[in-house]
C-alpha cells in the first residue's frame, strides 16, 4: 500500500464514565489486537492515520459481529476500505465488487464484498441494500461510516475529521460502504452488480441534487392550478393546490420529472419537451409508463384526461424505484396552465409517499378528503349510526394507494360492497382496472380462520390466470375483523388486459378457499340430510387430524365417520374392505375403527394374511368427536390380494368383512382356511363347515396334516366352491324348503373339475371332501 503519511486532525475523544461490560471488553480487546497490526505492519508515520480510521470505521458495528470475525479479515476489510477512499475524484461514486483471496486483494474472506464512497445523500443504503436484493443477494453486513473528509483538485484525501466536529470549508461529508453479500465467484456476475450499482447510485445523485428544483416546479403548478378555478368544478382547483402544496410538507419524496406540451391538431396529443427532465428522468429515454411519449398508444381514459376538468391525476409508474424503497413508483399527473388558465400540457411528478402520507387520516389529506365526503354523501348514511361509522371506518383503512388513485364512483361501490359484507364469513372479491390498463388491484377478503399462505398462493394463480398477467405485489391486512384482506397487484400480460366475468372470477376463489371442513359439511348434508348433518359436522368439525386431512376426501371422511359412529354405538369396532379408484388391480384397503387405542401390527397381521392379503402400508389416525370420551383410531392398511377384485364385489366385500369380525371376537379360528373367503367367494359359515371336516379327517387318521389341507383347497377355489355349494345344497333349510336344489349338477360340476387336478395328493384330498359331504347325513350349521 501507499505509505505515505496523510495529515489528519487528532480525534478528540470525550472519557467514559461507564464501566465496560464483558461483550464491550471483549471489543475493546479485538480493536486493540487489530490496531496492533496496523502498528505492526504500517511506516509508523501513516500508522496513526490508518489507526484513527480503523476505529472510526469499526465505531458502529454490532458486537457479535465484530466479536465473531477473525483479527485478518477485520484487519484486511478496514484497510482496504482505507484504499477505496484515499482517491475519489469529484462528485461520482467508486465502486468495488469482489471476492477477497490473499494472492489478489491481500486478504481473505468467505463473502463477497461491495465497497462503496460516495459524498453523503439521503437514501444511499437503502437503495443499495436494495439493488443487491434485487439480484437475488442475501446482505449479511453493512459498515458504514460517514465523515467528513477534505480532498485535493485530484481526489486524495489531505485530512480527516471526526464525526460531529466542526471540519473546515471544503470538507465534506462522505459516505464509507463495505456490504458482505452472499459469495459470486463469477468475475462477469460481479461486474454486472458493479454496474448496477452505480447506475443506482447516479439515480440517487440527481435525485438529490434536483429535489428542490422540483419541488419549485410543484410550487409554481399549484400556483397556476389555483388561478385556473375558473376552467374546473367548483372546489377542484383549490383541492388540488391544497394537495399540491400538503405534497411538499415532506409527504411526498421527490424522485423525478419533466414537462410535456400539448400539440396542435383537431386531436389534442402529448409530446415531450426536451431537456425538461430532473432527477431520475434527467435522461428523456426513461420512461415512467408505457405510452407517455406517444399518446395515440395511451388508453381512451388517459387520452381523455386532456379533456376532463380535474387538474391531477394519481397514478403508479411501470417501474419500480431504484431509489429509497423498491416499490412502483407514485406518479402525480398534474396539468399545466399558462397566466390565461388554458391548458398548455402536463407535467409528470414521480417518487414515494412517506410514511406520514400513509398513516395520516384520509380526511386530512387534500383529494382524498374530498373523496371520502363525496362517498360519505352520496351513501347518505347517518354519520353517527351504524353504517355510516362502519363506512368511515371502511374509507379510513381503505388501502392508501388505491385511495390516491381509484375515483369517487368507483370507490363508493366498492366501499358499499365491502360494507355489505356485515362480517359474513364469505369470499368477496372486488376489482379496480388501471386506467392505463396496466394492471388490476384485487381486493379479496377471506373468512381469516382459512387464510394462510397456501390459499394466497392459490388466489395469487388464479387472478394471474384470469388476466393473464403476473402478481408484482400483495399486502396482507390481518386485524381484529373475523376476515381478512388480501391486496393484490397483477401486471397485465403483453396481450393487455382481457374481459374477465367477475362473478364467474369470484365463484372459482370461493370454490378454491373452501377448506377441508367446508367440504366435510356439504357432504355430510348430502349423506345424512340437512338436520343429521349439520349435527355431524358440528360433532367432526376439529376431529380428524392434519394427516388424514391431507390425504383422505370428504367422502372418505363420511364413510369413516359413518363406521366410528358405528364403533361408538356398538362393540367398539368396526371394519372395512375397499378398492379405490386410483387403486392399482391388486391393491385393496382395509381399515379398521377401533375405539380406545390403535390395534398393534403383530396382532392384525397374521389375520390379514391367513385371509391371503399381503400388508404393504399401515397409517393410524387418531380421531376425537366432539363429546366422545375416548378417541377411534382409524388405521388404514394397504394390502395387495392374489384375487382378482370381482366386478360385482359386495358379496366379497360383506364376506371378508363378517368374517375378519369374527376372527377378531373369537367366533372364527384364525388360519389359512380364511384364505378361501377371497379367492373362493365363500362366506364364514361355507370356511366353518371345510375347516369342521379337515378337523374330522384327523381325528379320522387322514394321511395330511391341515396346513396341507388349507394349500389344496387354496389352490382350487373353484372346487372348494362347489363343494360348499354342495354342502348347502343337502343341509340349507331355506333351499330344501323353497323350489329345492339338484345335487346332480353340482356333482357332475365337481367331476368334471377333479378330472382336471393333476397332483395326485391334491385330487385325494378334495375326494375325501366330497365323499365326507355326501356321507353327512345331518348338521347343525344351520
Amino acid at each position: 500500500m501507499n505509505r505515505t503519511a496523510v495529515a489528519m486532525n487528532e480525534p478528540m475523544l470525550e472519557p467514559t464514565t461507564l464501566e465496560p461490560g464483558p461483550l464491550q471488553r471483549r471489543i475493546d480487546d479485538t480493536l486493540g489486537r487489530v490496531t496492533a497490526l496496523v502498528r505492526e505492519r504500517i511506516e509508523r508515520e501513516g500508522a496513526a492515520t490508518v489507526e484513527w480510521f480503523v476505529r472510526q470505521f469499526y465505531a458502529n458495528v454490532p458486537p457479535a459481529d465484530l466479536a465473531n470475525t477473525p483479527d485478518e479479515q477485520l484487519y484486511g476489510a478496514a484497510l482496504a476500505m482505507w484504499q477505496a477512499a484515499r482517491r475519489r475524484p469529484a462528485g461520482t461514486a467508486t465502486v468495488r465488487v469482489y471476492t477477497p483471496r490473499v494472492e489478489q486483494a491481500g486478504w481473505h474472506a468467505q463473502r463477497t464484498i461491495v465497497e462503496i464512497v460516495n459524498d453523503d445523500m439521503p437514501f444511499l443504503v437503502d437503495s443499495v441494500t436494495a439493488e443487491l436484493n434485487r439480484r437475488g443477494l442475501t446482505v449479511h453486513l453493512v459498515i458504514h461510516p460517514v465523515l467528513p473528509i477534505l480532498r485535493n483538485a485530484a481526489g486524495d484525501i489531505t485530512s480527516l475529521f471526526e464525526p460531529g466536529t466542526d471540519a473546515p470549508p471544503g470538507a465534506r461529508p462522505e459516505s464509507l460502504m463495505h456490504v458482505q453479500v452472499n459469495p459470486v465467484g463469477d468475475p462477469a456476475a460481479q461486474e454486472a452488480i458493479r454496474a448496477g450499482l452505480e447506475a443506482v447510485l447516479t439515480d440517487v445523485r440527481a435525485a438529490v441534487e434536483d429535489w428542490r428544483t422540483i419541488g419549485s416546479r410543484i410550487a409554481e403548478s399549484a400556483t397556476l392550478t389555483a388561478a385556473a378555478r375558473s376552467a374546473m368544478p367548483e372546489g377542484e382547483a383549490e383541492e388540488a393546490a391544497a394537495f399540491l402544496a400538503w405534497m411538499d410538507e415532506d409527504n411526498f419524496t421527490y424522485l423525478g420529472a419533466r414537462d410535456y406540451r400539448v400539440t396542435d391538431g383537431d386531436e389534442p396529443d402529448l409530446e415531450l419537451i426536451a431537456g425538461s427532465g430532473l432527477g431520475v428522468l434527467r435522461d428523456d429515454g426513461v420512461t415512467v409508463f408505457d405510452g407517455l411519449r406517444h399518446s395515440a398508444s395511451l388508453s381512451a381514459e388517459v387520452r381523455d384526461f386532456l379533456r376532463q376538468p380535474r387538474p391531477l391525476l394519481v397514478t403508479k409508474a411501470n417501474r419500480d424505484s431504484t431509489v429509497h424503497r423498491p416499490v412502483a413508483l407514485d406518479v402525480v399527473l398534474i396539468k399545466r396552465f399558462d397566466a390565461d388558465g388554458r391548458i398548455v400540457g402536463e407535467r409528470l411528478v414521480v417518487g414515494l409517499f412517506t410514511a406520514t402520507a400513509y398513516n395520516a387520516s384520509p380526511r386530512d389529506i387534500p383529494i382524498l378528503r374530498r373523496k371520502v365526503a363525496q362517498v360519505a354523501a352520496r351513501a347518505g348514511f347517518d354519520p353517527l349510526g351504524h353504517d355510516g361509522k362502519a363506512l368511515l371506518n371502511i374509507l379510513e383503512t381503505y388501502p392508501r394507494d388505491e385511495l390516491f388513485q381509484i375515483q369517487p364512483a368507483e370507490l363508493h361501490d366498492i366501499a358499499i360492497g365491502i360494507l355489505h359484507l356485515q362480517e359474513r364469513q364469505r369470499l368477496a372479491l372486488f376489482v379496480r382496472k388501471d386506467p392505463f390498463e396496466r394492471f388490476i388491484s384485487a381486493l379479496v377478503f377471506v373468512p381469516r380462520d382459512r387464510f394462510d399462505t397456501d390459499l394466497r398462493r392459490t388466489i395469487q394463480t388464479i387472478l394471474e390466470d384470469a388476466y393473464r398477467g403476473r402478481c408484482s405485489a400483495f399486502y396482507t391486512q390481518l386485524g381484529d375483523s373475523r376476515l381478512a384482506r388480501l391486496h393484490m397487484i397483477v401486471q397485465a400480460g403483453p396481450d393487455g388486459l382481457p374481459p374477465v366475468d367477475l362473478a364467474a372470477l369470484e365463484q372459482r376463489l370461493v370454490l378454491a378457499s373452501r377448506g377441508w371442513a367446508d367440504h366435510l359439511r356439504s357432504a355430510l348434508i348430502d349423506a345424512n340430510g340437512e338436520e343429521r348433518g349439520l349435527a355431524l359436522a358440528a360433532r367432526y368439525a376439529d376431529a380428524f387430524p392434519v394427516g388424514y386431512r391431507d390425504s383422505h376426501s370428504a367422502a372418505q371422511a363420511v364413510f369413516d365417520i359413518g363406521r366410528i359412529e358405528q364403533a361408538l354405538a356398538g362393540s367398539g369396532f368396526s371394519i372395512n374392505l375397499g378398492r379405490p379408484l386410483e387403486a392399482g388391480e391388486d391393491e385393496l384397503h382395509v381399515t379398521i375403527h377401533h375405539v380406545g387405542r390403535p390395534i398393534a401390527l403383530s396382532d392384525t397381521l397374521p389375520m390379514l394374511e391367513h385371509m391371503d392379503l399381503r400388508v404393504i402400508t399401515e397409517e393410524p389416525f387418531a380421531v376425537t368427536p366432539r363429546g366422545a370420551k375416548h378417541s377411534v383410531w382409524v388405521q388404514d392398511f394397504t394390502v395387495r390380494s392374489a384375487t382378482p377384485w370381482p366386478a360385482d364385489a359386495a358379496d366379497a366385500k360383506r364376506h371378508f368383512q363378517d368374517a375378519f369380525a369374527a376372527v377378531w371376537s373369537g367366533r372364527m379360528e384364525d388360519d389359512g382356511f380364511n384364505r378361501l373367503i377371497l379367492r373362493a367367494g365363500l362366506t364364514a359359515r361355507d370356511v366353518v363347515v371345510l375347516r369342521a371336516y379337515a378337523k374330522f379327517l384327523k381325528q379320522a387318521r387322514f394321511a395330511y396334516a391341515q396346513d396341507t389341507v388349507e394349500a389344496t383347497l387354496a389352490s382350487h377355489p373353484e372346487i372348494a366352491r362347489l363343494i360348499a355349494r354342495l354342502f348347502a345344497a343337502r343341509f340349507d333349510p331355506k333351499l330344501r324348503q323353497g323350489t329345492g336344489a339338484d345335487e346332480a349338477p353340482i356333482l357332475e360340476a365337481i367331476d368334471s373339475a377333479l378330472d382336471a387336478v393333476t397332483n395326485l395328493d391334491d385330487d385325494r384330498i378334495l375326494r375325501r371332501f366330497v365323499t365326507l359331504v355326501r356321507a353327512t347325513l345331518r348338521t347343525n350349521a344351520y
